[in-house]
């Protein structure tokens, strides 16, 4: 009778995967290697360069060594610099989303067909393209202050473009306001930051407001820049202008 051999455990004849080696912490010789090739590394890594912390230079009663404040004052004015350059970083950001708002809501201005679609396109479509909760039409009328007009254009009371820019502004930013019924009408309630742009398309036509709102208190602040705010009214005249057949304006 043949003797029968022992079994084996499974896996007995697998291989037995090497553990994995510890990481080598790298040695003096390494690291000065390593910045002797990459000179530029501790001023491309500033954080590096903040944990360092350099042995002074002078021991003793007598002496003090400078050379420890003058380093934290120097990681101190880093700090704010990058703080700052990522400050304008975001505000060029910002400036450029706000551009593309503009320009693209021109152009939806400009391809209106007539002149009911413009006044359809600034007070229902200009809102959503510029970001804002409310976009309003007004212009000064001898008739009912308030009342809108055909086509969603409110009225205003002579005199009353001035009062509310200054006779000599075209562009107007508000910030921690309640909303003007006049103006906003229901929509009133929701506004906490306004622009309110100057239309005079024509010596024939009369004064108006194209009024931008947001529930956001810091939508519009009147240390914004309004170029891009004046370029949308100017477009927003000649279209009105145009559609109307008026004259052009003196200026």
């Amino acid at each position: 009778m043949t003797e029968a051999k022992p079994r084996r455990p499974a896996g007995a004849d697998k291989p037995i995967a090497p553990r994995a080696a510890a990481p080598r912490v790298p040695a003096k010789a390494d690291i000065r290697a390593f910045l002797s090739e990459n000179p530029h590394y501790l001023a491309d890594n500033p954080d590096v360069l903040s944990a360092v912390t350099p042995r002074p230079r002078h021991a003793g009663a007598p002496v003090t060594d400078l050379q420890g404040y003058l380093i934290a004052r120097l990681r101190d004015e880093n700090e704010k610099l990058l703080a700052r350059h990522a400050e304008l970083l975001a505000t060029t950001r910002a400036n450029l989303l706000s551009q593309g708002r503009i320009h693209n809501a021109a152009l939806m201005i400009l391809e209106a067909r007539s002149f009911a679609e413009l006044i359809e396109i600034v007070t229902t479509d200009l809102a959503v393209r510029l970001d804002v909760d409310i976009a309003a039409l007004a212009v000064e009328s001898d008739d009912r202050p308030g009342r809108p007009m055909v086509a969603g254009i409110r009225l205003l009371a002579p005199g009353d473009v001035d009062r509310r820019l200054g006779p000599d502004r075209d562009c107007v930013l508000n910030t921690g306001v309640t909303g003007d019924d006049v103006l906003y009408g229901a929509g009133a309630g929701l506004v906490a930051s306004e622009a309110l742009l100057r239309l005079h398309a024509s010596p024939e036509a009369p004064t108006g407001i194209l009024a931008l709102a947001s529930r956001d208190a810091t939508r519009f602040d009147p240390g914004q820049g309004v170029e891009l705010l004046n370029f949308l009214a100017r477009v927003l005249e000649l279209c009105i202008r145009t559609w109307l057949d008026l004259p052009k304006s003196r200026n």
